[in-house]
Parts: C-alpha cells; sequence; structure tokens
C-alpha cells in the first residue's frame, strides 16, 4: 500500500473561473424551469377544466364558452354570494355572457366564472 501512494501523481484540484461557474448555473437553472413549466402549465389546464365543469354545472351553462370582451376591474369587489366573482382592481376579465340587468358572466385569470356588475368593470 505505501508503494502505491508513493509512485501516485496528485493532479491539482482546477479552479474555475467565478463568471463561468455562475453562467453554468443559470443555464442549468434555465433547462430546469423549462421542465416545470410544462408540468405547471399541465397542472394548470386540469384546474380549468374542472373549473369550467363546475361553472357549467353551477350555472346550467350549455352554449359554448366564447370570449365576448375583455374588461378591467375598476376597483377591488368581494364576492357576497357563491356565484359572484372576488374582483381585485386592475385584474384583467373576459367576459363571457352578458344577461338582462346589470351582470356579466366573467372568467378571471385563475379560470374561475362568476357574475360581474357592469358598474365595476372598464372596458376599453
Amino acid at each position: 500500500r505505501g508503494k502505491d501512494e508513493k509512485y501516485r501523481v496528485r493532479m491539482p484540484k482546477l479552479r474555475m473561473v467565478k463568471e463561468y461557474k455562475d453562467k453554468r448555473k443559470s443555464i442549468d437553472d434555465v433547462e430546469r424551469n423549462i421542465f416545470k413549466f410544462k408540468k405547471s402549465s399541465e397542472e394548470k389546464s386540469k384546474k380549468m377544466d374542472k373549473e369550467e365543469k363546475l361553472f357549467r354545472e353551477t350555472f346550467m351553462y350549455d352554449k359554448e364558452i366564447r370570449v365576448l370582451a375583455t374588461a378591467t376591474a375598476e376597483r377591488s369587489v368581494p364576492s357576497r354570494r357563491r356565484a359572484d366573482l372576488p374582483l381585485t382592481a386592475g385584474e384583467q376579465l373576459d367576459v363571457i355572457d352578458v344577461l338582462q340587468g346589470h351582470a356579466v358572466i366573467c372568467r378571471n385569470a385563475q379560470g374561475r366564472y362568476g357574475y360581474v356588475l357592469v358598474e365595476h368593470l372598464n372596458f376599453r
């Protein structure tokens, strides 16, 4: 055993330049984020399908879901009923259906549906 250690050549540990090391890390992070994005988009689409199914059952809506217009919420409004959609100021909403009176059916970015009063919306 002593002879093996005597003739063994020891290689010095090469040190990487810090910039190169950081660059390598950022490339690895980007590759990892791509895979996470695919996974989260699949989960998001499943959640959107679930929300759509719940919407159709709750509102008894059998028509095709089409976006009629896009609106922005002027102010934050909490929901008072289960069928109402809670709003935050500046939130983008898709108008799905216009009802008689002052309410419209909207969808938010998370895929939730609900009634919103027209007076709370700003149409461009």
